[in-house]
C-alpha cells in the first residue's frame, strides 16, 4: 500500500497495490498493522455502506461524542471526498481538503477524528463503503453547512447538489462546535 500525505498533516490517500491479469484483479483494501505503522494507530469498529445518485451531496457531518475517525473506498462511481478540519488548536483549523475517489482509482482516504465530512456524487451512481473508529452517535451529530463562504470548498459542479433535510439545515462554520 502506498501512504499519500495531503496539504492536511492528518489526513492521507492510501492507494493499495493492485495485482491484475485477464481474470481481473485482487488486492488487499485493508491491513491493520500496516495502516497503524504508516497512517495511525486506530481500531474499527463500524463498517458503512451508502449508494447514492448523481448530484446528491452528503454532509458535512461530524460527532462532537464518540467522534469517528473514517477509512473511505468507492466500490463503484465516482465521488469528491472532503474534509474540514473543526480541531480549534490546529494549525489548519477550518481548512478543507478534497480528494477524488472512483472504482478506477481505487484510491481511499483516512479522515482521523474531529473532522467534518462530506461527498459528492460525480457519476450516474456511486457506491460508498467506510470504515469507522467508533460508533454513530445521532445525538451528537452535526451537519456543517456544505457551502459555507469562510470555508470556500470548491465543489465540482455548477447546479444546486442534493441534499437531505438535515443538509439543507447545516450550521455555520463560525457557529458549529469545534473540537480542542
Amino acid at each position: 500500500m502506498q501512504v499519500i500525505n495531503t496539504q492536511i498533516e492528518d489526513v492521507k490517500v492510501i492507494i493499495p497495490a493492485l495485482f491484475g491479469d485477464e481474470r481481473g484483479f485482487f488486492m488487499e483494501t485493508w491491513r491493520q498493522d500496516i495502516f497503524n505503522d504508516r497512517v495511525a494507530n486506530r481500531e474499527f469498529v463500524q463498517d458503512n455502506h451508502s449508494r447514492s445518485q448523481r448530484g446528491v451531496l452528503r454532509g458535512l457531518h461530524y460527532q462532537t461524542e464518540q467522534t469517528q475517525g473514517k477509512l473511505i473506498r468507492v466500490i463503484s462511481g465516482k465521488i469528491f471526498d472532503v474534509a474540514v478540519d473543526m480541531r480549534k488548536d490546529s494549525t489548519t483549523f477550518g481548512h478543507w481538503v478534497g480528494q477524488v475517489l472512483s472504482e478506477e482509482n481505487r484510491r481511499q482516504l483516512w479522515i482521523p477524528e474531529g473532522f467534518a465530512h462530506g461527498f459528492y456524487v460525480m457519476s450516474d451512481i456511486a457506491e460508498c463503503v467506510y470504515k469507522c473508529t467508533d460508533y454513530y452517535h445521532s445525538e451528537s451529530e452535526v451537519s456543517l453547512c456544505w457551502n459555507d463562504p469562510s470555508l470556500n470548498i470548491n465543489w465540482p459542479f455548477s447546479d444546486a447538489p442534493l441534499l437531505s433535510e438535515k443538509d439543507k439545515k447545516g450550521v455555520s462554520f463560525e457557529k458549529a462546535p469545534f473540537f480542542i
